[in-house]
Order: C-alpha cells, then sequence, then structure tokens
C-alpha cells in the first residue's frame, strides 16, 4: 500500500480544508491510506516538513505549492527514494509546466496514482546563503542579472491578482538597464567574456507563459543549459523576444550553452535568483548538476524517454550554440 505525505504552502492555497479534503478523497477512492499532512511556515518554505516526510518512511510527498515550495522540498528529497508529486498552487509552477502537469488538482493527483516515475536532474549552486534557509539548490533555473531583477521587483499582490503577466510589466521597466561585463567559464574550460544583462543556466527550457528560451532542455539528460542575454537596448530586447516566441532560431541578443558546470562573475554584485526565489547579490553564481538524483511523478509516457548523451571530456563536453550564427 502506497503512504504519502502532502506538503502545503497556506500562502498559495485559498481553502486549506477544501484542498485537503479534495486530495484525501482522491486518495482514498485510489486505495492509499489517508496522507500525513504537513504545513510550511515563513521560518521554512518545506525543507524541515520533507524531513518529516522522509523519516515517516512515505513513498509519495505531495506539494501544494509554487516554485519555490518544490525546491526546498525536492533538495531533500533528492538522492531518496521518496518520489515528489506536484500540485501546482502558486504564480510560476514552471517545473510543472515544462512536464505538461496541469493546475486541476484531480488531475495531478492522479499523475501520482497511475502515472510514471521519472528520475530528473537537479542544479546545485555552489556558495548560497544558506543561512536564510534557502537550500542552494534548483530544479527549474538559476539567473544572474536581469531575470532576478524582474522578479525582485515583482509584488506579491501583482502576482496573486495578474500571474505570470505581472513578471512581464516588472521586467519592462528594467529593459534600459546597462549590460556588465560577465566572465563565464563551462566545465573548467577557457572564461568566455560578455557584456550581458543576464545569464540563466536551466534544466528545464520553459519560461512563464510557456516561452520557449531553451527549448532543448530537458530535466533528465546530465546537463544544465546556459541562456546568455546580451541586448543593448530596446530594440535588441524586441528582437531576442520575438525570435524566442516564434522560434525562429534566436537571435544575435542571445547565446546558448550546455555545460555539467557553469561559472558567472562578474566585477560587482549582481541580483540572483534559484527557482523564482530572489537570493543574496553576489559577484558570481556557481552551479552545477547533480544527474538523476530526484525521483518525480509524471503523466505516463506512451514511449520510452530518450537516453542522456554520454559523459564527455570537459572542453568537449561544451556546446557553444550562438543563436542565429
Amino acid at each position: 500500500m502506497t503512504s504519502s505525505a502532502v506538503i502545503v504552502n497556506p500562502s498559495k492555497v485559498l481553502d486549506l480544508d477544501e484542498r485537503r479534503r479534495e486530495i484525501c478523497d482522491l486518495l482514498g477512492e485510489a486505495g492509499w491510506p489517508e496522507p500525513l499532512w504537513l504545513t510550511t511556515t515563513p521560518e521554512d518554505p518545506g525543507c524541515g516538513m520533507a524531513v518529516q516526510a522522509v523519516e515517516a518512511g512515505v513513498d509519495v510527498a505531495f506539494v501544494c505549492g509554487g516554485d519555490g515550495t518544490v525546491m526546498a522540498v525536492a533538495s531533500v528529497l533528492a538522492g531518496t527514494d521518496v518520489a515528489l508529486a506536484l500540485v501546482p498552487s502558486g504564480t510560476g509552477n514552471l517545473l510543472a509546466t515544462n512536464l505538461g502537469i496541469t493546475r486541476d488538482v484531480r488531475a495531478a493527483v492522479e499523475v501520482a496514482i497511475h502515472g510514471d516515475r521519472r528520475r530528473i536532474d537537479v542544479g546545485i549552486v555552489d556558495g548560497a546563503d544558506t543561512s536564510t534557509g534557502h537550500p542552494g539548490t534548483f530544479t527549474v533555473m538559476a539567473g544572474m542579472g536581469f531575470d532576478a531583477e524582474m522578479l525582485d521587483a515583482t509584488p506579491d499582490t501583482a502576482k496573486r491578482r495578474f500571474g505570470w503577466l505581472a513578471y512581464v510589466a516588472a521586467g519592462a521597466r528594467r529593459l534600459s538597464r546597462k549590460r556588465v561585463l560577465m566572465r563565464i567559464r563551462l566545465d573548467g574550460g577557457r572564461w568566455i567574456r560578455r557584456r550581458a544583462r543576464g545569464v540563466l543556466v536551466a534544466n528545464v527550457g520553459r519560461l512563464q507563459g510557456g516561452i520557449p528560451l531553451l527549448p532543448d532542455a530537458r530535466p533528465d539528460d546530465g546537463w544544465l543549459d546556459v541562456a546568455v542575454l546580451t541586448p543593448r537596448d530596446l530594440t535588441d530586447w524586441i528582437m531576442l523576444g520575438w525570435g524566442v516566441v516564434m522560434r525562429r532560431g534566436g537571435t544575435r541578443q542571445l547565446e546558448t550553452f550546455r555545460a555539467r558546470k557553469v561559472e558567472v562573475h562578474t566585477g560587482q554584485d549582481q541580483a540572483r535568483e534559484l527557482d523564482g526565489d530572489v537570493v543574496a547579490p553576489a559577484r558570481m553564481l556557481v552551479a552545477r548538476i547533480a544527474p538523476a538524483a530526484l525521483t518525480l511523478c509524471v503523466p505516463r509516457t506512451p514511449a520510452p524517454l530518450e537516453p542522456p548523451e554520454s559523459p564527455a571530456a570537459p572542453e568537449a563536453a561544451r556546446v557553444t550554440r550562438p543563436r542565429g550564427a
């Protein structure tokens, strides 16, 4: 008999009692016992609750919350046999979006009951400020520069009211900021120097609104996909956005790379984020991949997953793909 826990972020769920009844009824219909019910707090976004779930010996941990809650729980479940099940309840829900898991509670729970189990990669950020309770991991993406500035400038009230469009408004007010010199190193290779507005290190490829920034990114391929944003002015931003949305193969304002370890250094502190949570600004962002670290409940697929690429030497592993080149 499958045992489970439900870790819920109360700030992301309108009616906690109704959500509890709905999930418990669905699990009961499937013959599952009543789940362990755990609620996050402002001081603990989900790490402590995930530890309780693991210690209780559950098979599946459901997460009702946004990307930040998912990230906190995933940081604990990584490396264990406990499967993570997503019940999207926040604004972004990028991991769920990239894996085809909807916000419908019944459909999300049925993914855990009747779907597949998939091992996915987890990103680890070295030197993250764990004193704030942030686990220093990501399942979706880490960013330095523009995207972190945009997230930091988006009020929670606007996110609740307008959803992902709130990020667009906040980002539009920051398009005119100057580029900064960034040094980027992939898998210990040579340093690449760019004047850029930001760098994204991604485990999946779609942003808010389903925008396919890195369409080749896969969460189970053992690689981090990297996007370097280099627009100089508003015209460049428009060209970049148009190329990405229309899938025109990109533009000269966006370079993409692939690596297992990514180092980004700047000469001054830059805003940073992990899975939509803003962390302390710093002059560097160092991320590495932990392959197949997390078991995730996903919709059943008719065909097996493609196997990851074989490991290669650091220089060969680097894939430099200037879009539009």
